[in-house]
């Protein structure tokens, strides 16, 4: 397909262009393209970053209402997206209370383990890495029908309350992010895969990498334990849901959920340790550019080839045979253009091969299984190092926590 009219910079023209060139590949209708608060965006991300302020975050970061009360950053978005780089985003941490400062670069370095996992294992991420999906404990009552009809039943307040702004925003606080997951996968014995790909369509920091791996944590497949999902945690959390709740008498969650991971798997090959592919250590020219290729994973303007070749054209390619099969929400889309309006760059819809065929490029290497297929096939003369926080080694990679401990601090 041609090259895309130059996209708008302003929201309602953003909306507008997302809705004229790309409605058909979108999960929603063009009403909800616009509901986010959240901008696309290198001007939005600074911003978002500069406001950063981490006192208490320690204790708050879980709190889900009132929304006056959280502690979350909402810098998700901008770090999936390579707006603000990881080793950034660390830096600017320094000051804050050690408490707080650990935490919140506990969730720093479950991003990065998150991107080791991905650049070695690849599209197998998508499977169970550890254990099988969750199944009910021996002697536990039948699931309830309706939530084996709807695992994200409207007439729970809780419920209810985070479909909504995953629909309208977005985005969540990585509390109720468990609790959809745990509630679909094993209170409702749905597939979890399914569950993570709907939340993946609505999320605008949804990625295989980050996102993939928490729903194997909370169903137990990454771990061989299943994270529980009750009502404590609502009443704790987010108190007024429960007052609200219709079902706040007959709550299908009242008790601890009466299941477990299934069986023990060996896992991917690599998980246990191997060589990971973390691209060069320093930039690969054998010829001159004419344009830079960005990719969804590194959109900033600190992305590596773009800093370098700073007077090329920066080309886009909406993959559409992969959007046309992820049919991702209007607002993931909004955001996306939003950041490649500010930034300038041509942005093309069809197969990046066929976009981007012939053309001398700059990139920035990824750790995308995707990414590679592609880059193999074109002709990329400047490839440029990812900002790695920690370059992935060999060591293994079946736990997190053992991983953190294995390497601790910034490498």
């Amino acid at each position: 397909m041609p090259l895309l009219p130059a996209p708008p910079t302003d929201r309602d023209g953003v909306v507008a262009y997302v809705a004229e060139h790309l409605s058909h590949l979108t999960c929603d209708e063009p009403a909800a393209y616009g509901t986010s608060s959240t901008r696309g965006g290198q001007a939005a991300a600074d911003a978002a970053l500069a406001a950063l302020d981490l006192t208490g975050y320690a204790r708050r970061r879980s709190v889900v209402a009132p929304e006056s009360g959280r502690g979350a950053t909402r810098l998700s978005p901008y770090i999936r997206h390579g707006l603000l780089p990881l080793p950034e985003v660390w830096d600017a941490a320094a000051d804050a209370p050690a408490k707080d400062r650990q935490r919140f670069r506990d969730e720093l370095q479950w991003q990065e383990y998150s991107r080791h996992l991905y650049a070695r294992v690849g599209r197998e991420l998508r499977e169970p890495l550890r254990a099988g999906s969750p199944v009910p404990a021996p002697g536990a009552p039948p699931a309830d029908a309706g939530l084996q009809r709807d695992p994200w039943p409207e007439r729970m307040a809780c419920m209810a309350a985070t479909t909504g702004e995953l629909h309208e925003q977005g985005w969540l606080v990585n509390q109720t992010r468990m609790w959809m997951a745990s509630q679909w996968a094993v209170r409702a014995g749905a597939d979890w895969r399914d569950g993570r790909d709907e939340m993946y369509r609505h999320l605008l920091d949804g990625s295989p990498f980050a996102n993939g791996l928490g729903w194997q944590w909370t169903a137990g497949t990454a771990t061989g334990k299943v994270y529980g999902f009750s009502r404590w945690q609502v009443e704790k959390r987010a108190p007024q849901l429960c007052r609200s709740c219709a079902l706040r008498d007959a709550c299908p969650v009242q008790d601890w959920p009466e299941a477990q991971s299934g069986a023990r798997l060996e896992g991917p090959p690599g998980l246990s340790g191997g060589p990971t592919d973390a691209g060069p250590r320093r930039p690969e020219v054998t010829g001159e550019p004419e344009a830079v290729w960005l990719t969804a994973e590194s959109l900033g303007d600190a992305d590596p080839a773009l800093a370098a070749h700073p007077d090329l054209p920066a080309v886009f390619v909406l993959d559409e045979p992969l959007l046309a099969r992820l049919r991702l929400s209007g607002k993931r889309l909004v955001f996306l253009v939003e950041t490649l309006a500010e930034l300038g760059a041509q942005v093309h819809l069809g197969d990046p091969v066929e976009e981007l065929a012939g053309r001398p490029l700059a990139t920035t290497w990824t750790f995308a299984p995707g990414w590679k297929r592609r880059s193999a096939r074109l002709d990329v003369v400047a490839l440029h190092p990812w900002p790695w926080l920690r370059r992935p080694g060999s060591r293994s990679l079946r736990s997190f926590s053992a991983w953190v401990r294995s390497a601790p601090g910034r490498g």
